[in-house]
């Protein structure tokens, strides 16, 4: 098996990420839309079921429901009770509630109550409940609407599962629940007498069948939506990725197996590689230096073979060859495009401060503003010049920290010395300097030079730069939040 076939390359890599990017991306975005909704929905039955219980309670006489209570609780009344819903005559009932002289007033508080159902769209049932200790495994009816009959005045029911052990008087909020009467939405108030007790709770019920059915639907929306997007959004990453990445990489790896060097022989004859490759990015800087040192190979080996009868002349061609690999190595760490440290020189000074770790120092997080917006309107020759402009700032505020870009619109300043001193300073006009940039409206866009900036200094109990660097990246993204705010945020 051949080592190609061992690898892992990196064009699956890519297309691994690129897949479980997009799926987490849409998977997420979906289950947050849904979740968003049915808090809301929830939110809004809830409301509606304490609300609505809150209001008929309010309308309740509790010195009232606690004599209906009394006599619904009384032996020969559940005798009566009893044999009435057994014959299916509601006539008992209403002879003993007029012997009581609770008769008139039952029936206008049960008409109110199912009056004030049928008024409320999307409301199921509104009860007065004598609710037993809430360890009770029954809760006896008082009051329903003029659908039920008078004999269920007194009616014990088993509590609902979700309630169990709970106190209905004192619930903390509106329920929903799954029980023998479908999907609801309840609440409960109490109702007092004139001496403050709690005689019965007002309960109030919410139809959410439909809501759960449309629910069910929404999320079957959400996942096809969320598979169509996905399908999309895929298409479009690999076929980028693989133009602005796989395709240079899988032709710089063929065109680098070719390279052969060997003393008299031409460029084209050794096989250094010729690309059509003219990027201002990682990819575009690698091919150069790739390009370069086989070059420089081939110009070595030739150079040593013409020079090999002359020693010191050779040892002089040897120091020359050093002395261009020294320089090889500090254009490695050298920002093609604006000059200053690249990502590599900072990781390497990061490096140098584990070994050698300073008392104090400052880092200056920059974060270039409409970077994008200049790049898709007006194109990359007119980023790279806004690119340039805002470094070039920073550079003459920090005329003695090294300043590294370490991103595409990112660059890091690491403040030491006079810079150090007077880091406030030299903080808030560079700040001021990216504003009065940015105010010239009259100028191109891209001469309107606009940056985040934050700064962190090194505390006693800072460990590493990470701890620093982080706090600086805090404040400038706190900074580009007050710019979005203020000026509004592209797309």
């Amino acid at each position: 098996m051949t080592d190609d076939n061992k690898r892992f390359s990196i064009k699956i890599k890519m297309y691994l990420f690129v897949t479980l990017t997009v799926f987490a991306v849409a998977a997420g975005t979906a289950m947050i839309a849904f979740i968003t909704s049915i808090n809301r929905i929830d939110a809004y039955y809830k409301q509606c079921a304490s609300d609505n219980a809150k209001n008929v309670a309010s309308m309740m006489d509790g010195d009232y429901l606690a004599e209906l209570r009394a006599a619904a609780e009384d032996e020969n009344y559940q005798q009566i009770r009893a044999k009435a819903a057994e014959e299916d005559d509601d006539a008992p009932i209403e002879e003993y509630l007029r012997e009581k002289g609770l008769f008139e007033q039952y029936c206008r508080t049960r008409d109110y109550i199912s009056q004030y159902v049928s008024n409320i769209k999307d409301m199921k049932y509104i009860y007065v409940l004598a609710y037993g200790d809430k360890d009770a495994e029954q809760d006896m009816y008082i009051v329903n609407d003029d659908t039920s009959p008078l004999s269920d005045i007194g009616y014990y029911e088993d509590r609902e599962k979700e309630l169990l052990g709970m106190d209905l008087a004192a619930l903390p909020e509106p329920t929903i629940s799954n029980g023998d009467w479908g999907w609801l939405c309840s609440d409960f108030e109490p109702v007092y007498d004139t001496k403050g007790e709690c005689v019965c709770v007002v309960g109030c019920d919410f139809d959410m069948d439909d809501v759960m059915k449309a629910r069910t639907r929404l999320l079957v929306y959400l996942v096809l939506g969320s598979l169509g997007f996905v399908a999309v959004v895929l298409t479009g990453a690999v076929l980028f990725v693989n133009k602005l990445l796989i395709r240079p990489l899988d032709a710089m790896t063929r065109e680098i197996k070719k390279f052969k060097p060997s003393e008299h022989l031409s460029y084209e004859e050794a096989g250094v590689i010729d690309l059509d490759i003219d990027r201002n990015d990682e990819i575009g800087e690698i091919y150069r230096c790739i390009r370069h040192m086989e070059i420089d190979t081939i110009d070595k080996l030739n150079d040593l073979y013409n020079l090999q009868a002359d020693k010191l002349k050779a040892e002089a061609d040897i120091k020359a060859q050093q002395q261009q690999i020294g320089q090889l190595s500090i254009e490695t760490y050298k920002d093609a495009l604006t000059g200053v440290g690249n990502k590599a020189a900072y990781i390497k000074k990061t490096e140098d401060f584990t070994a050698e770790y300073p008392k104090e120092f400052a880092i200056v997080m920059v974060d270039m503003n409409n970077l994008k917006r200049i790049n898709d309107e007006y194109g990359h020759k007119s980023g790279d010049h806004y690119i340039k402009g805002c470094c070039r700032m920073i550079c003459e505020a920090y005329k003695h920290s090294p300043v590294y870009r370490i991103g595409g619109d990112e660059f890091l300043v690491l403040l030491q010395g006079t810079d150090y001193q007077n880091r406030w300073e030299i903080f808030d006009q560079l700040r001021s300097d990216f504003e009065e940039s940015y105010s010239h409206t009259e100028a191109e866009p891209w001469d309107r030079f606009s940056a985040a900036v934050g700064m962190a200094e090194k505390a006693s109990d800072d460990m590493t730069l990470d701890f620093v660097f982080k706090r600086a990246d805090k404040a400038m993204y706190e900074n580009k939040t007050e710019f979005k705010k203020k000026f509004g945020s592209y797309r």
